[in-house]
């Protein structure tokens, strides 16, 4: 399980990540809005052990350990921090992605034959921009899960790439409910899609309801020299 209590992360002037308590188990999709992209890459790198918060705990499996949290969880296209660069083509993204992970879980991996097991050869010459809303998801889903240690994915804003929910949920959902390898999954999105009833939380949750002030992105960009490497 992730829990989060009281999760707030300091800004240089002000909260960056205004105090947010949620959680979540293998199994589920837990959605959490924020209106800001500060705020969101900065839950989602706090939940995924990337960031160590200033205030509140991130513990899973009832660890509060940042390697513990961070070696779970996968951290997918997080914007400034981990998505793909647009030159880059898909094969070589496969290829820089796998040689990431931990060398006993790797074999001989290569991106040629991983590529057409998982159905990927027909986008494998085009570049990361390219991409449909749904497939670049399917690929950066897919390549983070190739690593079978992960039971953990945070998602930071897949609605930035589609204003359609139909591009990005249904691959959470299949994603989280997959009986074979079910995962915890949490998206930070802008706002809950129409007619969404499943769990779901708010960035500043725990926060005593006075009138934020919004987080400046000079802030995030300093915040992030506290990134866990």
């Amino acid at each position: 399980m992730l829990s989060a209590q009281q999760l707030q992360i300091n800004g240089r002037r002000d909260p960056l990540l205004p105090p947010t308590s949620l959680q979540t188990k293998r199994g589920e999709l837990l959605l959490v809005t924020g209106d800001g992209q500060d705020q969101r890459t900065a839950l989602a790198l706090a939940l995924s052990g990337r960031m160590k918060p200033s205030n509140g705990t991130v513990s899973w499996d009832d660890s509060a350990k940042t390697k513990k949290v961070r070696s779970a969880s996968a951290l997918v296209d997080s914007p400034g921090v981990n998505e793909p660069e647009q030159h880059l083509s898909v094969r070589d993204l496969v290829t820089e992605d796998l040689a990431l992970i931990p060398r006993r879980y790797r074999g001989a991996l290569l991106s040629t034959p991983w590529l057409k097991v998982n159905r990927f050869e027909d986008i494998a010459g085009l570049w990361v921009e390219q991409l449909p809303a749904r497939r670049r998801l399917e690929l950066l889903t897919t390549l983070a899960l190739a690593d079978p240690s992960l039971d953990l994915l945070v998602l930071d804003s897949p609605d930035r790439h589609s204003a359609e929910p139909a591009d990005w949920l249904p691959r959470l959902e299949q994603l989280a409910y997959d009986a074979g390898r079910p995962l915890a999954v949490v998206a930070v999105v802008s706002s809950l899609p129409d007619g969404w009833d499943g769990p779901y939380a708010e960035i500043g949750n725990a926060a005593e309801r006075d009138e934020p002030a919004e987080p400046s992105t000079e802030d995030l960009s300093e915040t992030l020299q506290r990134t866990v490497k």
